[in-house]
């Protein structure tokens, strides 16, 4: 709905095109209708940045990952070993069922290759920067990188 509101007043006409269908399906059918989008590589690259414990950002990369384009966030980060849940969440999560609101990440670069944000996901969130994201619904279609353990607001208690 807010892309609809942040459109120009000049816009008079959209075309709105429904898709039923994997998102595999989805994905070849742009690549055929872009054409120079079927030249692209299928792989991208989720570098992963992790705060110190005192607070301050890492300056370096703690790892970069090779994955396929449309891969979840938590299920790539938790398969190469890096924990995205602070504290006792870390074994009292949800699994990546967007329930608990535990899995915050920060996106500080890329994050227009990402999905876009659910109203739920918006809601859980709501106090903290828009670049934020519950890395179980966020599915990356290109290079990003993501902060694990970003600082978040007093709100996100079940942290």
């Amino acid at each position: 709905m807010t892309t609809f509101a942040s459109l120009d007043k000049s816009v008079t006409e959209l075309l709105l095109v429904f898709f039923r269908g994997t998102k595999e399906e989805l994905i070849k059918a742009c690549n055929q209708s872009g054409g120079s989008r079927s030249s692209e590589s299928d792989e991208i690259t989720i570098t992963v940045l992790q705060r110190n414990l005192d607070g301050s950002k890492s300056s370096t990369p703690i790892r970069q990952i090779k994955a396929k384009k449309g891969v979840n966030v938590r299920q790539t980060l938790t398969d190469n070993g890096i924990n995205v849940y602070q504290s006792v969440t870390r074994w009292t999560n949800c699994k990546g069922k967007q329930l608990c609101g535990t899995c915050i990440v920060d996106i500080t670069e890329g994050a227009q290759n990402t999905n876009r944000k659910s109203m739920d996901e918006a809601s859980t969130l709501r106090e903290n920067p828009e670049r934020y994201r519950l890395s179980c619904v966020t599915f990356a279609y290109g290079n990003a990188t993501v902060e694990t353990f970003p600082p978040i607001n007093a709100a996100q208690w079940t942290r």
